[in-house]
Parts: C-alpha cells; structure tokens; sequence
C-alpha cells in the first residue's frame, strides 16, 4: 500500500524538471539566465543534409532537385509549420534545407517521425544520394532508441544475474527472490516520492536511473544482512521468530547504521551547491531511507511470515552447498597473512593501492559531449556529416546580453561590430552569417557563434576564451548591459571548473560527519578514523583504475570506446560519494561481527577472524551482486556510464577483495586493545582496552560484557536472568547450563547483550 501510494501521488503531482534559468553555474549560468529571462518561443529545428552517397562532389543539378521534392514534401506534412530554401556548403558538397517543426520541443522526438519518412523516401527516389536529417527531434529520437536498448539490454542482464548469484548464495527460490522484490519496491515507492520532492528541489533526468542504481544496491544488501544473519541464528536452534528477533536485535542495528552512513555521505552533495547534484543527492537519499524503512518493518515481518517456507523450494545442488556444516577452510587460509603477519600485510596490501591510485594524480577532468557518442549510432554519423560540411551547425557560443529596451540599438550595432571581428578570426566558423535574436521587449538579445572545432579540443576552449575577451569589450560603451557567454563549451568549462572549487568542501563535509557518526555508534576514535583511511584508499585506487583505463587508448577496442583523454567532470564527486557510502555499508557490517566476537572475551585476533569469517558470505555475496551489475553499464555506448560501471566495479572489487582481506584485518591486529580507544570492549590475552577482574563477579556496562559465559571462566551465573519474557538457562562453572533449555527458550542467545547484566 505504502509502495503504490507513493507511486499514485507521484504520477498525480507529476515532475517538476530543472530549467534552464535554474540549471548551470558561473558565465555559461548566468548566460542561460539571460537567454530564459528574454522568454524567447522556443521551436525545434531540423537540418535535412544532401550530400553524394559515395562522399565525393555533389552534382548541383542533381542536388537542386532532390532539394526541391525534399521542400515540396515536408511543406506537405501537418508536423511542420515551415521549410527553408536550400542553402550550400562553402565546399560545394552538400546542400542544407533548414525546415521548422510546430508545437514546443519538449515532445519533437515522438513527433518527428513522419519527417524522418520524407527523408528516407527522398533518398529512395534519387538514387546516387545521402540524405541525413539531424535535429532536436531526430537527435533526440536516434539517441533515445540506442541508450535505451541500451538500458533494456542492462536490465535483462542484470535481474537475472542478481537471481543467479543469489540462488547460489541461498540455496533455495524464495530466499533469493525477497531481496530483489524488496529492492524493486524500494526503488518505485522512491521514485514516486522523489517526483513529490521535485516541487521542492527540481529534478534532472538522471535520478530515475540513480534511484534505481542506488537501491538495487542497497536493497539487495540489508536483505543479505537480514536473511543470512536469520539464517544461522535459526540453524544454531532458535526458532524462526526467535531467529528473526536476534537478526533484528543485530543486522537490524546494522542497517540503521549503514543506512545513517550512506544518507550522511550523499548529503554531502548538497554542498556541491548545483542543480544536478542537489537532485542526485535527494533521490539517493530518498531511496535508502526507503530500503532502511523496509528492512526494518516489511523484511522482518515477511521472514515472521514465510517461516521456514523461506528455504523453499530448494535447488538441490546449490542447497547443499549452502547447508555444509562446519568452518570454512578458505577464510582462514586467506586471513592468515594478515593475522600472522599484519605489519608485513598491512605495508604490501596499502603498497599495491597507492600503485593503483598513482594514475589518478594525472587525472584531467571534462564534460562529455558529441564527440564521446559512439560513431557506431546512424544519428552521430549524421551528425558529423553535417558539421564537416556547415561547420556553424555543429560547435556553438552562445552570446547573451540583457540591457535596458531603449539600448536595443545599441546593442545590435554592439553585437555585429562583434560578428565583424569573428569573420577575420580562424577559430570561427565562416560557412554561414550568425543572426541576431531579440526578444519581445528588446531587452534581451542572443547571437550564436559557431567554430569548426570539436567541443572538447583545444581549438574551442581557444575560441571560447577569445570570445569572452571580446563581448565584455564590445558592451562596454552600452550602459546598463549585461552580458554572457553561455554554449556546451563554455557549460563544460565552468562546470569542470565549479566541481573543482566545490569538491574539497563535498569531501570534508562527508569525511567529518562521516568519522563523528562512526565515533556516536561504535564509541571508537580508531575505528572510526580507520574507516575514513580505509575508504579514501578504496576510493584513490578506484580512481586510478578510472583514469588508467579512459584517460589511456589501451581499453578501446575491449570496452567498445574513444578516448576524450579524459575524466568525465561530474563523475569523481559523485563516484567519491556513492563509493562512500556504499564501502561504509560493509565496514561497518565486517566491524560490527568483530566488535560481537571481541565482546565474548576473545582476543582481537580471533576476533578478527571470527568477525570476517561470519560476515564473508554476505559481503562477498553482496559484493559479486554488485560488481555484477556495475560492470554492465560499461558496456553502454555512452562514456559517462562506461566510466560510472568501470568505477564503481573496480572499488567494489578493491573493497571486497584487498581492503577486507588483507588491509583491514591486518590493521586491527596491528592496532590490539587499540582498536576500541576509548570504548571499553573487553577481550583476552591482552585484546581488550579495560579487561575486567576475573576473580570474582563482574558487572558489566552493556556495551562491554560478554555475551556468554566462556569455557575455562572463573564467574559463576547461578540465578536465571529473565527480561522481555525470555527465560534464561543458569550458567556453571565452565560456561555450562545446569539442565537443557526447553523448547522456545533461548540457549546461549548470543545476540542479546544485556544477558549478563546484574
């Protein structure tokens, strides 16, 4: 009910999407304010290129008639409100027939189509001929069909995968179903509830797919905490609504924790104080407060429900696998260099993540643009077609400038003493003269100013600063004017720009609530700095395999891309965030199972060993998930989402394999009764910060006593402690019970620390 609410409200309140006037930063920001404020009607333009079929001279005649059927055809269609004269290339290759589409452009991709028709049919009938058509329809249309095929291929890869893994992990069809139906609840009652807080904060495009990143991520994961912490309580003896009780006393604990830290480290986009981010930050957050919400109140009450029908119906093979009783002799053979050796370990295992994070010190950072698309895609070809022959068409400056009405004129005089001096420039486009736009109230003003270079080489950054020298020297004799120089470079350039000046505040904010939210739960000043420590390493080295792999040439032809020589601006903050968050989950899970075992009384090390040992199931479950599915975006034709997969694939990796292998349990060996400064967690042979007398009874703070009385211990338990009803079994000397517990009561219970109390 609480899914489809949020879903039906949603749909009723619709979206409210960012707009130009709110979206953008520094010069290109404020040019898009200017652009907005002169409330220019906005129509969507189409350019329908001929040119020779085999891309040499194109026969005038030949072209001039095709160009004539091409105009009398589109004049002809209700979609279009009017049809330019054919223009021709400086070159004499191609012929242009500008043509207008009616309505708005927010929809021009699902009307374009009867447009795309004539197209194809004038090509049809003049044979010899290409002719392309590019603009904010078909643009849109050829873009949208590729990444969303795209996206489908993802999804029907990625479901499935996600099933797979986890009936290996389980065993059995309903234990591996609750956590993708949970997750995929998650992320519809997130969406819907996102789309009501757009009326807040305004929403960019993306979240949907973030939404749905972020709580497959999350939601598989406090299932996997859930369910396998249930499981082995239930196998140990307990019933299974005891069973559900103890993992709720325990991984419910720690998905509050993990969920805590994952909204504290994506609030930090807040600060990157920019439209986008503000959106990404509130739809993540939205959705792992959801999937917390969920674990807490739906998983509980269904795992109560279903019984033991959750091991139902059982994959024989696969079922056998996951019931083999006894230690496992991997996790140990694994952990004995960090536990033997830990200094050694600890020098290695940081060694090979600084060698990994090296190439990031060289990282260059730029927005992606045309020239990133896969030249694969029919509407990218066109496009380059079209940009080789009218060079104008393709790389543009926007220049703005907003003045008082009564200097209209002196703005346009302005504005083309500007153009004159562009048309003796060769970092400007020549192929066509640049016309002034001027709103109703002549009080805004808008000229583009093409280049013929790509949009992220140099030869536009060139033209870009040029330009910007200019304009302010060109309005300075109009009183009262204000002007700007907006366009997809110059969005680039100040964009990457912002980023950089914002990022070091994102990630102080994030590291300091980060370390005093880790300091409030496990009373640790060392656990919760070597969290910090930890996940900055993860995050260096992730982003060394980033630029290593996109930045170099190496992994074209494996991963299906061209080299911009560059980072993807946008993406280190967010990856910084996202990998935040996401490693935070499983430490504080690994953590939490060591801190349990160090509160029975044994050493760190054996602590260390019991800790990871336990939880290496669900990590490393949780953790081949989500590789999984991250590694899928980077077969996507798009750069930025090759980068987002490949990135968050190689930390998820790194975290899982060398941070919780070797470098975390080699540090907390290293670091003994250390590991618990301040708090007091009593543990043997000299593993504990405050280890209490054993010559007589102890009382116990509740965060410190044991769990269970140990073999070999000198206390005596002689009174049953009876609390929420559940009655417990005396303990002797030598831990054990003077007579069997009956049925329904709780044995040993190791999950409730107030057992010993007094």
């Amino acid at each position: 009910m609480f899914v489809a609410a949020c879903l039906f409200l949603g749909g009723a309140a619709g979206t409210n999407a960012i707009s130009d006037e709110e979206s953008g930063v520094r010069e290109s920001g404020r040019a898009s304010k200017i652009v907005y404020s002169g409330d220019f009607p906005e129509k969507a333009e189409e350019n329908v290129l001929i040119t020779a079929e085999d891309g040499g001279k194109l026969d005038p005649s030949v072209g001039r008639e095709a160009a004539a059927d091409l105009v009398e055809r589109m004049k002809a269609l209700d979609e279009v409100e009017s049809v330019g004269d054919p223009v021709p290339s400086p070159n004499g290759e191609a012929l242009l027939v500008p043509v207008t589409m009616k309505g708005d452009t927010e929809n021009a991709d699902q009307r374009v189509q009867p447009l795309l028709d004539v197209s194809a049919a004038v090509q049809d009938a003049h044979e010899g001929l290409r002719v392309d058509e590019v603009g904010t329809g078909s643009t849109a249309k050829g873009l949208s069909e590729t990444l969303g095929d795209d996206f489908k291929k993802a999804e029907l890869i990625s479901l499935p995968l996600t099933l797979l893994i986890l009936l290996v992990v389980f065993g059995t069809v309903i234990a591996a179903g609750v956590p993708v139906v949970l997750a995929l609840s998650c992320v519809g009652a997130a969406i819907g509830l996102s789309t009501l807080a757009s009326h807040v904060l305004p929403e960019t495009s993306a979240v949907s797919n973030v939404i749905l990143l972020m709580g497959m991520a999350v939601g598989v994961d406090y299932s996997l905490f859930y369910l396998k912490r249930e499981r082995e309580e239930r196998h140990a003896g307990k019933s299974h609504v005891d069973a559900v009780e103890v993992a709720a006393e325990t991984s419910g604990h720690t998905v509050v924790v993990s969920g805590t830290t994952v909204i504290v480290a994506m609030a930090g986009l807040y600060l990157a104080n920019e439209a986008t981010f503000a959106s990404l930050a509130t739809g993540s957050i939205i959705v792992v407060a959801v999937a917390v919400l969920a674990s807490l109140t739906v998983l509980p009450a269904l795992l109560a429900k279903l019984g033991r029908w959750v091991d139902k119906p059982k994959v024989p093979f696969l079922w056998r696998l996951t019931m083999r009783s006894g230690e496992s002799r991997v996790w140990p053979a694994l952990l004995r260099p960090a536990l033997s050796k830990p200094a050694v370990t600890l020098v290695v295992s940081v060694g090979a993540l600084l060698l990994l994070a090296a190439p990031a010190l060289d990282m260059k950072l730029k927005q992606p643009g045309s020239d990133d698309l896969s030249r694969d895609i029919p509407v990218v070809q066109a496009m380059d077609r079209l940009t080789e022959a009218f060079p104008s068409k393709g790389t543009v400056h926007r220049v703005a400038v907003r003045a008082p009405a009564d200097r209209a004129d002196e703005v346009k005089t302005a504005l083309k003493g500007l153009l004159e001096r562009t048309a003796d420039d060769e970092l400007f486009a020549h192929d066509s003269t640049p016309t002034i736009k001027e709103s109703a109230d002549h009080r805004v003003h808008t000229v583009d100013v093409g280049t013929p270079y790509a949009p992220k080489s140099d030869g536009a950054r060139e033209s870009l600063d040029l330009l910007r020298d200019w304009v302010p020297q060109a309005m300075a004799d109009v009183p009262d004017a204000e002007s700007a120089v907006g366009g997809k470079v110059a969005q680039g350039v100040d964009f990457t720009g912002h980023l950089e000046e914002r990022m070091p505040w994102v990630v102080g904010f994030v590291l300091l609530l980060t370390f005093v939210t880790m300091v409030m739960i496990f009373r640790s000043l060392a656990v919760a700095l070597s969290a910090i420590l930890l996940n900055l390493l993860s995050a260096a080295a992730s982003f060394g395999v980033l630029v290593a792999v996109f930045q170099n040439t190496w992994a074209e032809g494996i991963l299906d891309f061209h080299s911009s020589g560059a980072v993807v601006s946008w993406l280190p903050l967010f990856l910084f965030v996202v990998l935040f968050g996401l490693s935070m989950d499983y430490h504080v899970f690994v953590v939490s199972r060591i801190r349990e075992a160090a509160l029975e009384g044994v050493t760190v090390k054996d602590a260390v060993r019991e800790g990871i040992t336990r939880s290496a199931g669900v990590v490393t479950s949780a953790a081949i998930v989500m590789v999984g599915v991250f590694a899928i975006f980077g077969t996507l034709s798009m750069v930025e989402f090759k980068q987002l997969g490949v990135g968050l694939a190689a930390a998820i990796l790194l975290d899982a394999v060398i941070i919780r292998i070797y470098v975390l349990p080699a540090l907390m060996t290293a670091l003994g009764k250390w590991n618990w400064w301040p708090g007091k967690v009593s543990g043997g042979n000299g593993g504990s910060a405050d280890v209490p007398d054993q010559t007589g009874p102890t009382r116990h703070h509740p965060e410190e006593q044991p769990r269970y009385a140990r073999s070999g211990s000198s206390q005596q338990y002689g009174q049953p402690y009876q609390r929420g009803g559940y009655q417990q079994q005396p303990y002797q000397q030598g831990g054990h019970p003077q007579q069997e517990a009956q049925p329904g009561q709780y044995r040993r219970d190791t999950s409730r620390p107030d057992y010993y109390q007094q």
